[in-house]
């Protein structure tokens, strides 16, 4: 099963998707986010969060980096470029803490 949903997305990839403009908000798109979760978290659960990932990827929402976790989840991870700056601030200027809004 898993090799097959594999296949479908490859395909999807290769000869749907590019008669369409690009349109995903986040980095990776939805279907290679898909592609990586069926990879890392089996086939069923891949495909709920392709699935939940999908629904998210509307003009209500910021986008942007949102990696496939470790761990089985329906929702989105916290940007990872907020964690960046809080490694570069604590880098550069080690006496200042960031205030999380």
């Amino acid at each position: 099963m898993k090799r097959l949903l594999i296949w479908l997305i490859r395909i999807y990839q290769k000869y749907i998707s590019p008669m369409s403009r690009p349109h995903c908000r986040y980095y990776p798109t939805c279907s290679n986010y898909t592609l990586q979760a069926v990879q890392k978290h089996g086939a069923l659960k891949g495909i709920i969060m392709g699935i939940a990932r999908i629904l998210r990827c509307n003009p209500f929402v910021r986008g942007g980096v949102d990696p496939v976790p470790d761990f089985f989840t329906i929702f989105r991870n916290p940007h990872p470029e907020d964690y960046e700056d809080e490694i570069i601030t604590a880098k550069f200027h080690p006496n200042t803490t960031k205030v999380k809004e």
